[in-house]
């Protein structure tokens, strides 16, 4: 029996779900799919993103208590390591199938995983965290709704807090090509500022089989009264 190609598979559902209005709702039909034996999650690594844990190293970040969002966590592996940075961590993604699976790879996590939809994101949740991670989210979204989704991001983060973004990049001209994924523009990461974010390092990091982004963004201001913000000190590099 042929196994089938996990990215072809991903391609295939989120044409299907596209074809009846849908662009979220192949997320739950690849997880669940996935749970039932049936495919492999694409993306699922058993590790934290690497872009994520090299950003953390280099930049020292600590939590100490503060509140962290990781936006799309599929399987968990972003989240436990964010926590285990000391943050007070919460998962989300879309598909109740993959928070179950979530709960399941780490029993007895400290991350509170819920499902919820980064396009409609609970009320509570606007400028209440002071660390937001998003890795692989956005390119797995079609435009629309992507651009709706970039508008939603930066809403997460406190003031004095922190934002950081991982994504497949290409130029301006390149066709996106039948994703997922559909690799990020440059206009489309300056978008994600609109919300009152200002830019603190844009990477455009270029290897052998990838181009991807790296953008740092942070919310002016004083944190919270009893919060604080995530202290990256100065950043120098490509704005």
């Amino acid at each position: 029996m042929t196994t089938p190609d996990p990215d072809e598979r991903a391609r295939e559902l989120a044409a299907a779900a596209r074809s009846t209005g849908d662009a979220t709702g192949w997320f739950e039909r690849l997880y669940a799919a996935a749970e039932a034996g049936d495919v492999v999650v694409p993306w699922d690594r058993g590790v934290p993103h690497r872009l994520l844990v090299q950003w953390a190293e280099q930049r020292g970040i600590t939590g100490d208590g503060r509140r962290a969002l990781v936006v799309g966590c599929g399987l968990g592996d972003d989240a436990e390591y964010v926590a285990g940075l000391g943050f007070s961590t919460v998962g989300f993604d879309i598909s109740a199938s993959a928070i179950r699976a979530a709960r399941r790879r780490y029993p007895g996590s400290r991350v509170t995983y819920a499902v919820a939809d980064l396009l409609d994101p609970p009320a509570e949740w606007q400028h209440a965290f002071d660390l937001v991670v998003e890795s692989l989210t956005l390119q797995s979204l079609p435009d629309p709704p992507r651009r709706d989704a970039i508008g939603q991001l930066g809403r997460l983060v406190t003031p004095g807090g922190t934002l950081i973004v991982s994504a497949l990049a290409r130029d301006e001209d390149d066709d996106p090509g039948e994703g997922p994924p559909w690799a990020l523009t440059r206009t489309e990461i300056d978008a994600i500022g609109a919300s009152g974010l200002e830019p603190v390092r844009i990477e455009d990091i270029r290897e052998p089989e990838s181009r991807r982004w790296r953008a740092e963004y942070r919310r002016p201001g004083l944190p919270a009264e009893g919060s604080s913000a995530v202290e990256l000190g100065n950043a120098e590099g490509e704005i």
